[in-house]
């Protein structure tokens, strides 16, 4: 056994050490796959093909149809983040900065409801707590500490 297969298996043990319990993990991994399921089809791809319910909100916003393509691709991209397990952590941090961003719109422009940003804020940064040791483990071996 090499050097580099020994620091690889001492990795994955100690972050399963700290991962947490086995039904906290089972219950986190099925909000990940509604919540990426979500993010892709109701919320991420509707903005994507400029569904007009979608580009309304948008053209109060004033800042052009870009935005509301970045968004999209960004809760698209979030939304399957959550599902690769390897970096659903990462996905939602940045799915809850999202929200943030979100909620700040509905309420200082837009005049819309802040509820459901600040609950989808609140299931994101619960997954990504219950996964900040395997994005820990993440950025600092990347993917090859799946070896």
């Amino acid at each position: 056994m090499t050097t580099y297969d020994r620091t690889a298996e001492t990795v994955l043990a100690t972050t399963a050490a700290e991962g947490p319990g086995r039904a906290l993990g089972i219950t986190t991994r099925v909000f990940q796959i509604l919540l990426g399921a979500f993010m892709i089809v109701a919320s991420g791809a509707p903005k994507l093909f400029a569904v007009k319910a979608a580009a309304t909100g948008f053209d109060m916003i004033g800042w052009g149809d870009w935005f509301m393509y970045l968004v999209g691709a960004l809760e698209i991209t979030g939304g399957v983040g959550l599902l690769i397990p390897r970096v659903a952590g990462l996905a939602a941090i940045g799915l809850s900065l999202l929200m943030v961003g979100a909620a700040i719109f509905n309420l200082a422009i837009l005049d819309y409801p802040v509820l459901t940003p600040l609950i989808l804020l609140a299931c994101f940064a619960g997954i990504a707590w219950v996964r900040r040791h395997q994005t820990r483990r993440f950025l600092k071996h990347g993917f090859a500490s799946a070896r």
